[in-house]
């Protein structure tokens, strides 16, 4: 049988304008969407199960209560059970634990900020270095997927207006106890996570510390400017934009960072489409919390294949809890404002890749580029 010629570009220098003409090559772009077999796709369920679990426990019970305006917060809570998924037996609780710490510490800090008063300019450079800082303890803790981007969307969630000491506290504590209900949901319904057979996930592999850091300092840059340029067009939410830069460059590599910048969007384009239909009915809050719940379980069933699938669901999931965190925020005119916030975030991130990438990171691609061509 004689094999189709492959197609791959070459990559004849090690230059960044080299590199950059290469990844926009549209190959780039087909094997971005290309789609794979998701591996450990029941942990992944069970990891959605358990969050979506959470949510329909909590946000009807914080709905009902006296301090029903605190169900954004109540809802950032329940995010932890979707991390450690593929951690081995034993090991998870350790890892949702310290996620609801980490998620807790985020929406106390950024709103201490937004208490007292910080000037749009020290709130861009402390998210960036949240950004940067969480990328770091995520990875040398082996969160897992989904990643810290889901941390910095509670960055965001933080810096609304905020009155008093006593309502950052009570922040806290809605975030901390829906956290606390994730770990314990988690612990019950371990069981259910295991693989057949008695097997065990494979241990994922630690980047050097050096490599964490340059990583995180990236990531801390390409925050900063992306902050940067949302602010000054005016966007309401520039934290997306910055979430979206982030995606990118947890990449390990360029080709990757790029399929990254592609997948997000071309999954949050067609996502948010998939939100504005949605949120222009101006569903209920129990159509809310349902949707949230669904929407949390077909992630999972499709992120693992492609990226840019998750983003269709991921998306409307974000706009969702947006919506239903700011009280007479008009949700349908989130959905454009994603779109461009989710456009700014992966260009800036992949220039960012490209500009602060080391020989090392080069070279490896000339790797990638000449095994593609003998393949």
């Amino acid at each position: 049988m004689t094999s189709e010629p492959n197609n791959a570009p070459s990559l004849n220098g090690t230059g960044r304008i080299d590199v950059a003409r290469h990844l926009i090559h549209p190959r780039n772009l087909r094997d971005s969407l290309a789609l794979s077999r998701q591996p450990y796709l029941r942990s992944s369920l069970v990891a959605g199960f358990q969050a979506g679990l959470t949510v329909a426990i909590a946000l009807p019970v914080v709905t009902l209560s006296p301090r029903a305006d605190l169900i954004g917060f109540a809802a950032l809570g329940a995010l932890p059970a979707l991390f450690g998924r593929f951690q081995p037996r034993g090991g998870r609780s350790l890892v949702v634990v310290m996620a609801v710490l980490l998620q807790t510490l985020v929406v106390l800090g950024m709103s201490m900020a937004s208490l007292y008063g910080a000037p749009p300019s020290l709130q861009i450079l402390l998210i960036s270095l949240v950004c940067g800082a969480i990328y770091f303890v995520t990875v040398t803790g082996r969160f897992g997927p989904p990643g810290g981007v889901l941390f910095v969307f509670a960055c965001g969630a933080a810096l609304s207006p905020v009155a008093s000491g006593a309502e950052v506290l009570a922040r806290v504590a809605a975030t901390g106890i829906v956290g606390l209900l994730a770990v314990v949901i988690c612990i019950v319904t371990e069981r259910l996570r295991h693989l057949p057979g008695g097997a065990e996930y494979p241990t994922e592999q630690r980047r050097p510390v050096g490599h964490r850091v340059i990583a995180a300092l990236r990531i801390v840059v390409a925050a900063a400017v992306t902050l940067v340029v949302a602010h000054a067009l005016g966007a309401d939410h520039p934290v997306w934009a910055a979430m979206g830069a982030m995606v990118v460059l947890q990449g390990p590599q360029l080709h990757t960072n790029m399929h990254r910048a592609l997948q997000r969007m071309a999954g949050g384009l067609v996502g948010s489409a998939f939100a504005w239909l949605i949120l222009v009915q101006e569903p209920s809050l129990w159509a809310t919390i349902g949707t949230l719940i669904a929407l949390q379980l077909a992630t999972e069933l499709v992120i693992g294949s492609n990226y840019a699938l998750g983003q269709l669901f991921v998306t409307p999931t974000a706009l969702l809890m947006s919506y239903i965190a700011l009280p007479g925020a008009s949700g349908a005119q989130m959905a454009p404002e994603r779109v461009l916030d989710t456009m700014l975030g992966a260009c800036v991130g992949i220039v960012v890749a490209v500009l602060l990438s080391s020989v090392e990171d080069r070279h490896h691609l000339v790797a990638q580029s000449d095994k593609a061509r003998g393949a």
